[in-house]
């Protein structure tokens, strides 16, 4: 079992708490860094300092740690256009000597697009787009030395790109497709991916969409195609505490006031809790786990919890 840590940086974290944070995460033990994709909180806060972007971020993180898987859960195709985020990327990933990995997703937060004027297209659009920008990332980072790439798609056009900076890794970072969906999803994920993620999610009815995921992967050969098994992943929101009054001043900060978020599932109260919930993950076939931790200047809270990494694994 792989134990990453998320974070929410749009609901207001500076570059320098990100990166503090980060080293800690690598000191600690852990096996990964991966923060959102966002530009504006969700809910009612202001969300000052306001946001970071986060492969800017993730570039300079790259360069100050040496161990830590570092990614996105998950950027929006909405955001970039996909032969620039192939390159952005790419450039991290060598920046990081392959450590990087690429979490995208069709968007979902239309508040955010209203607000900074990115356009919202309607959910089979925006699932046509992000098959579309899969291919063409891949494809990108795929291409045999000396040749040129060319994609002729619905919503993107592509003539004779170099595909250049080539990934440190080869074929070029792990792609990471999540979300709730009973049938697109599951499809894509099945078909592009080489980690579904369930979201933040109780164990029973990630178990369900795991189970989507694998008759996905049945329906469209995956195995025939010579493609290994999707690695399953899932988050846990995580308040760990030694009293009740350090999980209770934990837990208060878990969630932003009126946030468009759905409610996720929570583990609050002491570290034999957490270590419980991982082992029940593990028993449902999860290959990694992402703990959503809240505060950033909390550094207490990461060395509580990396005490129980070795029951976790």
């Amino acid at each position: 079992m792989q134990v990453c840590v998320f974070i929410e940086p749009h609901r207001g974290a500076t570059f320098d708490s990100q990166l503090k944070f980060a080293q800690h995460v690598e000191q600690c033990g852990f096996d990964g860094l991966f923060r959102a994709d966002h530009f504006m909180a969700m809910g009612s806060s202001s969300g000052e300092p306001g946001p970071t972007d986060s492969w800017v971020t993730l570039g300079a993180i790259a360069w100050e740690t040496s161990r830590l898987r570092l990614g996105t859960l998950v950027t929006s195709m909405t955001f970039r256009h996909p032969a620039l985020l192939a390159i952005t990327v790419a450039q991290v990933d060598r920046m990081s000597k392959g450590r990087v990995e690429l979490g995208i997703g069709a968007g979902w937060y239309e508040r955010e697009h209203v607000a900074l004027g990115i356009p919202f297209p309607p959910a089979p659009e925006r699932f046509e787009r992000l098959a579309e920008q899969i291919e063409i990332i891949t494809g990108l980072w795929r291409l045999p030395t000396g040749q040129t790439f060319s994609y002729n798609g619905r919503y993107y056009q592509l003539r004779n790109a170099p595909g250049l900076p080539i990934p440190a890794q080869p074929g070029g970072p792990s792609i990471i497709i999540g979300g709730r969906g009973p049938r697109r999803t599951p499809l894509l994920a099945a078909r592009y991916a080489d980690e579904y993620n369930a979201g933040f999610q109780d164990p029973d009815a990630a178990l369900q969409q795991f189970k989507r995921v694998r008759s996905a992967e049945e329906q469209i050969g995956r195995d025939a195609i010579g493609l290994p098994p999707l690695r399953l992943s899932i988050g846990v929101v995580v308040a760990i505490g030694r009293s009740a009054s350090e999980i209770e001043r934990r837990a208060s900060m878990l969630f932003e006031k009126d946030s468009a978020m759905l409610r996720e599932d929570t583990v609050m109260g002491p570290p034999e809790k957490l270590v419980e919930r991982v082992g029940r993950l593990r028993d449902i076939g999860v290959d990694r786990v992402y703990l959503r931790l809240t505060d950033l200047a909390d550094l207490d809270h990461l060395d509580l919890i990396a005490q129980v990494l070795p029951q976790m694994r």
